[in-house]
């Protein structure tokens, strides 16, 4: 009875509050209504805020009404993304073409063609530096028969039709093209989007089913797998090179003057002025600096409000590189798009990124963990980010530096590197059987530097060996790079085939032969206790950094047919290579300099106290760098080789630094040399250990000097700065030079005068 009692009085209650709430409704609508009537002022909607004039930051009821406002109801946003991009559900296996990439399985066949410019078109300075990228790249192709991958001639990257940049008819131009077909496999760059006041992602015109690289996408229209989130940089952002990052080295404790700094734009109406607007709030001067003005614009003084000319005065108070430079954090927070130039800046500045922008899907957030470089805050929870940074560990603070580093310098710090992370990672899609793991993305020297179709295994790779916790191989592949005819069982190149054949080290030795007459016959070749291939050069300088099928060592011994070397030379070196598997470590050092009055850099062969290269005609290195030569550095580069017969040796020292940022490492050696008069006056013979009983060679012709100048020159060009890096260590045995008993010394030959 009790239990009857109790749901009847349930539900008399619920049907009194239904009851309320209709008949309260209904006289709402009906106050509403007469009130407008009577040109009454409509009833302000609860709560009645006492303060309101000093919120002026939220919107009123009315505002939310109204569809084309910045607070437009998501449904509205679906319904206008779904318009402009009408294959929102796109992916790789329904939107993309890849028989026309199937040439190869070895990723040989991705080609990329680049639709020419029309005459009189408009190209902005940016997309100019993109298309240069990719026409400059090893993946460009003139015939848009071999291309896999199609990029349209006209600058897409703004479109906001009130800017200067943009280009209009874009949508009518495009379906004209035959090659089209609705975008498959076509790939588009866009820096901005839609226009005042709203910036939405409308580019005004379809995109259909091309591959979208665009900067600032919103998580919600992302079509994961399929587009490419690119970072928003500006004009004079680099087309190569690039400058380094700016950590030079880690103090310890990590923590700079400032905590955490923000200098930038206030905006006073529209979207993104939510989040600017309240950046003052965390602001104390002190440690935690957060500047903005309102001073920018046509119109800012007409919506200026009470606290700009304050914001403006303090703003001026700090300088925004010093700032850079001496804080730990940066806050990064959203513009009137999602991206911001400060993004990159504060990568650049070591300075931690500390993100203020809801929706933002990072740059090549698909290959890149993020997690490990930035703090994602909230837009709505702006007043916690000073506690949140604090909280921050030093050896967290540490770690997120040096990863900012890393990404900066392996795909932001120029235009080629941006343009070429978006193409393999889109390689990688389409070759997925041979694509890079999350590992190379995210360690150095980067995904760039990693090419898939040596090896998908990182213990393959020679700068992975001591995060792996792997040695490499103890044994090594002799590859000696002949030019002269034999004639003579007396020739350097029979003494020096005897020398390496000793080494307990050595599991083969390979004669590259380049000489005008055909190699001879196995029998004029000494017998050696270790396998002897004689194999065609193609008569190209270049080719003795091929990647020969026959060589099955990590390490190669890379020799010129008159050097001069003892056994324990070799064993000492490969010794020595063994503790630095990245590096090129041999004997021959030559340097390089800035010459301030050619403004150029320059080439010399004069001994000093530092280096730069080691020559590699007596030099060991990972057998991972001819594979490297041959299929990363662009055909032009090795064309100049051939052409010249010279600068192979420099040019594979540009490479190899440019992957560790490291010098090479030079050996002892026996000083057998002497003064020689040569092109350069004051230098020294061009190799202490070549043969008095060869034939003329090359370096003896004043050209031969000349031409490694210039290639100095040509190689630090292409690759925009500068990779080689300056070094004053050298390495000896124990006890090299020591006054002690010879019978204590491993390495006693190498002494010998």
């Amino acid at each position: 009875m009790q239990a009857r009692k109790k749901y009847v009085l349930l539900a008399l209650g619920a049907c009194c509050w239904l009851l309320l709430l209709y008949w309260g409704g209904v006289q709402s609508r009906l106050l509403k209504l007469l009130t407008h009537q009577h040109g009454e002022e409509p009833v302000r909607p609860w709560p009645d805020w006492m303060d309101r004039a000093l919120l002026p930051g939220y919107a009123e009821l009315e505002e939310l009404e109204v569809a084309d406002g910045p607070g437009e109801p998501p449904h509205q946003r679906r319904q206008a993304w779904s318009g402009i991009y009408k294959d929102s559900r796109c992916r790789m296996d329904t939107c993309f073409d890849f028989s026309r990439c199937r040439g190869s399985r070895d990723g040989a066949s991705f080609r990329v063609y680049v639709y020419p410019p029309e005459k009189g078109e408009r190209v902005s300075e940016s997309y100019r530096k993109i298309l240069a990228s990719i026409t400059e790249s090893r993946y460009y192709t003139s015939d848009p028969r071999e291309a896999c991958l199609f990029v349209l001639g006209i600058d897409t990257l703004d479109r906001d039709q009130l800017s200067a940049q943009f280009v209009p008819n874009v949508d009518e131009r495009i379906r004209s093209y035959p090659l089209w077909n609705d975008g498959r496999n076509h790939l588009v760059f866009n820096l901005y989007s839609g226009t005042w006041p709203n910036y939405t992602e409308d580019l005004g015109f379809n995109i259909g089913q091309a591959i979208l690289a665009k900067a600032s996408l919103n998580s919600e229209h992302f079509r994961p797998a399929f587009d490419v989130s690119i970072p928003l940089f500006s004009r004079e952002h680099p087309q190569k090179g690039g400058e380094r990052g700016w950590l030079l080295r880690n103090s310890v404790p990590p923590r700079r003057k400032y905590l955490l700094m923000f200098k930038g734009k206030r905006y006073l109406t529209g979207i993104g002025s939510d989040t600017r607007n309240a950046l003052h709030h965390i602001h104390n001067g002190k440690d935690i600096v957060s500047l903005t003005t309102c001073r920018h614009g046509k119109d800012w003084e007409k919506h200026k409000d009470a606290r700009c000319d304050h914001d403006n005065s303090e703003y001026e108070r700090f300088d925004y590189q010093e700032l850079l430079h001496n804080s730990t954090f940066c806050l990064v927070p959203r513009g009137r798009r999602l991206g911001s130039f400060r993004f990159l800046e504060s990568l650049q500045a070591a300075c931690i990124p500390v993100l203020l922008s809801n929706g933002w899907e990072l740059p090549f957030s698909e290959v890149i963990q993020w997690n490990q470089a930035v703090i994602e805050g909230d837009e709505r929870l702006l007043l916690q980010v000073p506690s949140t940074v604090r909280a921050v560990g030093i050896e967290r603070v540490m770690a997120l530096r040096q990863r900012t580093q890393m990404l900066w310098e392996a795909y932001f710090s120029s235009i080629d590197k941006i343009v070429l992370t978006t193409l393999e990672i889109i390689k990688d899609r389409v070759y997925s059987h041979i694509s890079r793991n999350k590992f190379m993305w995210n360690a150095l020297p980067g995904g760039l530097l990693v090419l898939p179709e040596y090896s998908t295994h990182l213990a393959h790779y020679p700068f992975y060996y001591l995060h792996l916790g792997v040695n490499p191989g103890q044994e090594f592949t002799a590859v000696i790079h002949a030019t002269s005819p034999l004639v003579s069982q007396s020739q350097p190149i029979m003494k020096l085939l005897q020398v390496v054949s000793k080494s307990k080290y050595c599991s083969q030795i390979i004669i590259l032969w380049n000489s005008e007459k055909p190699p001879p016959h196995r029998s004029k070749w000494p017998p050696m206790p270790v396998p002897l291939t004689v194999t065609d050069g193609r008569k190209k300088t270049s080719s003795r950094f091929l990647p020969h099928v026959a060589i099955e060592t990590e390490a190669i011994l890379s020799l010129d047919e008159d050097t001069v070397l003892l056994t324990s030379e070799v064993n000492f070196a490969f010794h020595v290579w063994r503790s630095f598997p990245e590096r090129i470590v041999g004997y021959p050092p030559r340097s390089h300099f800035w010459d301030p009055v050619k403004q150029a850099w320059g080439y010399t062969s004069k001994w000093t106290n530092e280096y730069s290269i080691v020559l590699t005609g007596a030099a060991f290195y990972h057998r991972y760098y001819h594979h490297l030569f041959s299929h990363y550095l662009p055909p032009s580069l090795r064309a100049l080789v051939d052409h010249t017969s010279n600068c192979e040796d420099i040019l594979m020292n540009f490479l190899v630094s440019s992957v560790t940022h490291l010098p090479p490492i030079k050996v002892a050696q026996r000083k057998q040399y002497k003064e020689m008069p040569g092109p350069e006056p004051n230098t020294l013979n061009k190799w202490f250990f070549k043969s008095k009983g060869t034939k003329t060679a090359p370096w003896a012709n004043p050209e031969h000097f000349t031409q490694r100048q210039e290639c100095v020159s040509t190689f630090a060009s292409w690759f925009g700065y500068m990779p080689l890096v300056h070094s004053q260590l050298r390495l000896d045995p124990v006890l090299f030079k020591d006054h002690v008993s010879v019978l204590r010394k491993k390495y006693k030959d190498l002494e010998r005068a």
